[in-house]
């Protein structure tokens, strides 16, 4: 049986962009719309959605809202559908704290590759979060979209074991996805302030992620900051990778650094973490430790096996602590995992490796 959703959404065209890009996907079933929460709820007397996408302004009744009741009174999978404003990329932050499960940009009407794209992102949030609540469903018959790997980025090189042995600098590369945002808050806090230097990419629409980082820069010892193109790798401090660039590390010397890359979609996302992991098990190799945490799909899962291969250290999240154990999950059965720890322990084990 295929999955339910209701788009609950203040504007006609949302709505109709929504319907029509989730209906592409032979994997959901029915979409109910709403535009605003007092219609939503009425039409959920009869209709039971398997996921909500929820807008973050609407008139009678916000988003943030209208959340905090479903989790009180009925909770559901929600996915927060936000435009690129200060506020509302606040307020999506907070909807995660609530208990969304996801953030998804809104569709932007009349740009060609920014709809093809957004069809394959929206599906893939869209059918996690009812992983996340709903019970296990069979895989469909029906091929999923070709996906590209890192090598439309970044071609496979065996990495420079000699140059690697040149220098003691380490380096914790980590990937995340569904639920990583709230997984990621948990292991940056509890990093001391002298830790290893950090890229982090977590799936996150254009533009989110440097509120994501200035939010983590606030709770954490470390320092926290959306990567820029040339920023070096410094200890106590993390990168992130900005919403659709790619990251990858390069090596200087002594010294790692960053460049953003513009490249396709690669396994289904932009920026991948396939792409970061491959850069790492490159220029950085035995010098890295590598981290898979919650998500949906397989992002990651190569590339982790390629840093385990290069001589890097590579730990997976538990399935017990991730809200979805996709990526991690495929790292380990490719043999790419030399640990599996619950989320709470992944920062003591990097600090001390």
């Amino acid at each position: 049986m295929g999955i339910k959703v209701l788009v609950v959404d203040d504007s006609a065209l949302v709505r109709g962009a929504l319907t029509e890009l989730l209906l592409s996907d032979p994997e959901i079933e029915e979409v109910v719309t709403a535009q605003d929460p007092y219609i939503a709820a009425t039409k959920m007397r009869s209709f039971v959605p398997d996921v909500i996408t929820l807008d973050v302004e609407m008139p009678r009744m916000d988003g943030l809202t209208f959340l905090r009741k479903i989790m009180s009174q009925h909770p559901l999978p929600v996915v927060m559908c936000s435009s690129l404003t200060r506020e509302n990329t606040d307020t999506a932050f907070k909807a995660l704290e609530y208990g969304a499960v996801e953030i998804i940009q809104k569709p932007m009407m009349g740009v060609k590759k920014f709809l093809d794209e957004s069809r394959i992102l929206i599906c893939d949030v869209v059918k996690a979060a009812a992983r996340v609540k709903v019970a296990r469903r069979r895989a469909t018959a029906t091929a999923p979209p070709p996906k590209l790997s890192a090598d439309a980025v970044l071609p496979r090189a065996r990495p420079a074991t000699h140059a690697m042995s040149e220098t003691t600098d380490r380096l914790i590369a980590v990937g995340a996805s569904t639920g990583g945002t709230e997984a990621l808050k948990t292991f940056l806090t509890a990093l001391p302030v002298d830790c290893h230097g950090l890229v982090v990419v977590q799936h996150m629409p254009e533009h989110f992620t440097a509120s994501f980082a200035a939010r983590l820069d606030e709770l954490c010892r470390i320092q926290v900051r959306e990567a820029a193109h040339g920023d070096r790798i410094l200890r106590g401090q993390a990168l992130i990778a900005p919403g659709n660039r790619h990251l990858i590390v390069k090596r200087s010397g002594a010294m790692y650094h960053v460049e953003l890359n513009d490249g396709p979609l690669v396994s289904r996302h932009r920026p991948s973490v396939d792409v970061l992991f491959r850069s790492v098990a490159r220029y950085a190799g035995a010098n890295a430790i590598g981290v898979i945490m919650t998500g949906m799909g397989d992002d990651g899962a190569k590339g982790l096996k390629e840093m385990k291969e290069a001589g890097a250290r590579t730990i997976a999240q538990d399935e017990a602590t991730c809200v979805v154990y996709g990526m991690p999950k495929v790292a380990v059965e490719l043999g790419g995992v030399d640990q599996v720890l619950p989320l709470e322990a992944i920062a003591p084990a990097v600090a001390g490796g």
